[in-house]
């Protein structure tokens, strides 16, 4: 990945994603628990030197970014120039963004940034039948934020729209975004978030750093070891129904290292049909919210955008679908929160999730 560190840029200070990010549902419930609950492992290896140990933070994409590094040199101004560049190349909300110009029907000139993100879409939305579809932004607005309009949507307008949505109604040909319909728009938020995790990452690896964990809004890639000389523990915060977001009771944690973890969905988000929760997700093949159990969907992969992108598809999909796709890629570990028909929750998770999974007693 080539990453442009030479401007000294500010990161972008407009909420990246606003609502199309919440409509996505990509809200991270993972939890950081190498720091705030050290007994649930014991290191056996090397600490790190404490003066090589780095630690920032900051506001991003309308969320948060902690991250936590082994180096001698102080990495802020270029991490936040990576973010930047990020910002730059995908930010619907950025009006000199790359994707604001291809939405406008400009003739711009696309960076490797925007064709990674658009051709691992396409990719993804061929691996999960069409369930990740980042032309979905037409129907999302239509149902707004937690189905907000859905009294007022007809099968009509529903019909009027799924004509603009598809992403094969959008290629790259010589180097230029080719729309089926001018109406058609890209929106990446289910993925960029992950890809900006990765961009950091990739950062701080050509800078020299072995030892790291970047971690954005619940997004995190993790490499090395911690400070204390072991894997990196992220935590799965119990189902709780809490608007707010205060809770961090851990579900479930999750002990490993060159991996990256991605949640979408949030069981803190859901309407209630027949007794039953659903989380606000919409299902961009038929223009409708999905009516499945699973409330929150994680998934590690090697990099944070796959995890990030599967993580929504499989809350479109739903468990079965879901079983499906991991039936043709088994390297992905996935770890869903259901909603049973009693109103309660439960787990479900793939075979080689087990070997990094700490139960929380």
């Amino acid at each position: 990945m080539k990453i442009n560190l030479e401007e000294n840029t500010e990161p972008h200070k407009i909420k990246w994603w606003g609502w199309l990010l919440l409509a996505f549902l990509t809200c991270g419930t993972l939890y950081i628990v190498n720091e705030q609950h050290p007994d649930y492992f014991k290191g056996n290896q090397k600490e790190w030197d404490a003066d090589l140990t780095q630690r920032c933070e900051g506001a991003v994409f309308g969320t948060f970014y902690h991250i936590t590094y082994q180096s001698s040199d102080e990495l802020q101004k270029g991490i936040d120039s990576t973010l930047a560049e990020v910002d730059r190349s995908l930010s619907p909300f950025n009006k000199q963004s790359i994707i604001t110009a291809v939405n406008n029907g400009e003739n711009v000139e696309l960076n490797k940034m925007f064709t990674d993100v658009f051709t691992l879409a396409k990719d993804i939305s061929k691996e999960t039948y069409g369930a990740f579809d980042i032309t979905v932004a037409p129907l999302v607005n239509l149902w707004g934020f937690g189905f907000k309009n859905m009294n007022n949507v007809t099968d009509a307008t529903v019909d009027s729209l799924r004509q603009y949505v598809g992403i094969d109604k959008v290629t790259l040909t010589d180097g230029k975004v080719v729309k089926e319909h001018p109406e058609t728009m890209l929106d990446c938020s289910a993925i960029a978030k992950g890809y900006g995790v990765d961009a950091v990452g990739l950062y701080l690896e050509k800078m020299g750093v072995k030892n790291y964990m970047v971690e954005i809004g619940g997004e995190v890639r993790l490499r090395g070891n911690n400070p204390r000389g072991d894997l990196w523990a992220i935590g799965i915060n119990k189902p709780v129904d809490d608007s707010l977001s205060t809770t961090t009771n851990i579900q479930q944690v999750v002990k490993t290292t060159d991996l990256s973890m991605a949640t979408s969905g949030n069981y803190r988000n859901f309407y209630i049909k027949g007794g039953k929760k659903y989380a606000h997700t919409i299902d961009p093949r038929t223009g409708y919210p999905v009516q499945h159990s699973i409330l929150s969907s994680t998934v590690l992969a090697r990099d944070c955008a796959t995890a990030d992108a599967y993580a929504t598809s499989f809350m479109v999909l739903g468990l079965d679908g879901a079983k499906k796709v991991l039936k043709k890629h088994p390297e992905l570990r996935v770890f869903f929160i259901l909603s049973k028909d009693d109103g309660t929750t439960e787990e479900w998770y793939s075979d080689n999730m087990k070997e990094i999974l700490l139960k929380n007693e």
